[in-house]
């Protein structure tokens, strides 16, 4: 007897049961509704969205702690590790310098502020200070001396991934010192911790579609949707120059590593729609891992070059910048010399770095860039406060993708990445597992399908390999 087809609204439920991006997607839609017929409801749901990504936030710094040793005492190279650090910093400072010079031209062509005739005077900047807090872009000594942590504890404490970086290589390299003779217990205890940190990034992954619901609600409600009119041209640039170097940014993918942007995207649906919905990268940042390290990318690539990217490879917010500097000079009335626009890309290749983490980082940037030339007066960044939460969407989108893809091409670069695997997986041949449940699927990690093996240098953790010696480099 034939087995029934489930009818239409059957599968419907199942999908939304059993798909996060189908949850997430909903969530959006409803938001949006919710948001637009009723506005007053904003800050109601805001504590939604908040509330998610401070609990996404608590197992990032242990996460990133934890894969990263591994990563470094199980490559069982330091020198290695150092290379990819290298290599992972030349690719941030290529593709951010290309995102300003492209976001500059597009600028330069377009004018998106050109017969806007502002009067700077006139402008409110007291909401500027309210955006930025204060605060100020840290100088480049300032950056280099955050980064390194003042107290362990401190370090987690704060969420500073840089100063958790260091730690992690670190004790990873303590780690390969020792050898697993003598601290035989260290590196199966940070294998366990991170499994039960995966753990509970699977439990708190539940709480998306709520998330997503409560953040759009706040973005609709508060802002509106009448902004978009008023900031129409500025805003289409930004999206098109934005959709314009993720083609780039794919086609160099494909040159390197023979994969494509378009299936990665796909493979990682679910998350991407969550952090647009959330406009936080850093709350898919944990699933980003996993599907790297399950795509083929060697643990140490995926935890050096991810996190990193978060500091140093904003691209998303190098095309805001250099757009936004000139759509402010433009709506002013100032007209740019090419060498104050070389003194732009110079100024931001600096203040882009120092971005992660600080309110209204944008605004200090922009206000560091029009200090800098002279020509613009600090006042007019002001004229952004209505568009910036728009373009949080195209910012996290872009920073995201820009950093996963410099995960693929400085793990190959390196020959860190099993690139059969990686096809394999965003072709759907191999189908991602949550972490937790792995240890069930290890038959399917080590040989794939059709059985064929995987390459040795692309570890997959599980509990029998944690009985494996670390080399004793001491």
């Amino acid at each position: 007897m034939p087995q029934s087809v489930p009818s239409l609204p059957r599968r419907v439920a199942r999908m939304l049961r059993t798909s996060l991006f189908a949850q997430v997607g909903v969530a959006l839609v409803l938001g949006i509704v919710v948001g637009r017929l009723w506005p007053d409801t904003a800050t109601t749901f805001q504590p939604l969205g908040d509330g998610f990504i401070r609990l996404i936030k608590t197992v990032i710094s242990p996460l990133v702690f934890c894969v990263v040793v591994v990563g470094i005492a199980k490559a069982g190279n330091l020198k290695a590790f150092g290379r990819i650090g290298l290599k992972a910093l030349i690719w941030f400072e290529i593709a951010s310098t290309a995102a300003l010079l492209i976001g500059l031209i597009a600028a330069n062509v377009f004018g998106p502020g050109s017969g806007m005739n502002v009067d700077p005077s006139k402008l409110d900047t007291s909401a500027v200070d309210a955006k930025t807090a204060g605060g100020e872009l840290p100088t480049t000594s300032e950056f280099i001396l955050n980064a390194l942590p003042q107290s362990a504890i401190g370090a987690f404490a704060e969420n500073a991934l840089l100063q958790v970086l260091v730690l992690a290589c670190l004790t990873g390299a303590a780690l390969l010192h020792l050898g697993h003779s003598k601290v035989p217990k260290i590196l199966p205890a940070i294998e366990q911790a991170q499994e039960v940190i995966f753990a509970i990034v699977g439990f708190v992954m539940k709480l998306a579609p709520l998330a997503v619901f409560g953040a759009m609600v706040h973005l609709v409600g508060e802002y509106g949707l009448g902004v978009m009119k008023t900031y129409a041209k500025l805003i289409i640039l930004c999206y098109a120059v934005a959709l314009v170097f993720l083609v780039l940014l794919g086609v160099a993918l494909k040159l390197m590593t023979g994969l494509s942007l378009w299936k990665f995207v796909r493979y990682t649906r679910a998350e991407m729609l969550l952090a647009l919905g959330t406009a936080s990268s850093e709350s898919v940042m944990p699933r980003m891992m996993q599907k790297l390290r399950q795509a083929g990318a060697r643990d140490d690539a995926v935890g050096l070059v991810l996190p990193t990217g978060y500091s140093f490879n904003l691209d998303g917010a190098s095309i805001y910048l250099s757009i936004g500097t000139l759509f402010i000079a433009q709506a002013v009335g100032v007209d740019l010399s090419l060498s104050q626009q070389v003194t732009v890309i110079l100024v931001l290749m600096l203040t882009s770095k120092g971005m992660a983490g600080i309110p209204g980082s944008a605004f200090l940037a922009l206000s560091a860039t029009a200090a800098s030339l002279g020509a613009i007066p600090a006042g007019a960044v002001a004229l952004l406060l209505g568009v910036d939460r728009i373009m949080d969407s195209m910012r996290v989108a872009t920073n995201l993708l820009g950093n996963c893809v410099a995960v693929f091409a400085v793990s190959k670069w390196e020959g860190a990445l099993d690139t059969d695997r990686a096809r394999k997986m965003l072709d759907g041949e191999i189908q991602f597992v949550e972490e937790e449940d792995e240890e069930a699927a290890d038959g399917d990690a080590a040989g794939g399908p059709t059985g064929a093996p995987v390459k040795a240098e692309v570890p997959v953790l599980s509990k029998d390999e944690s009985k494996q010696p670390v080399p004793d480099v001491s």
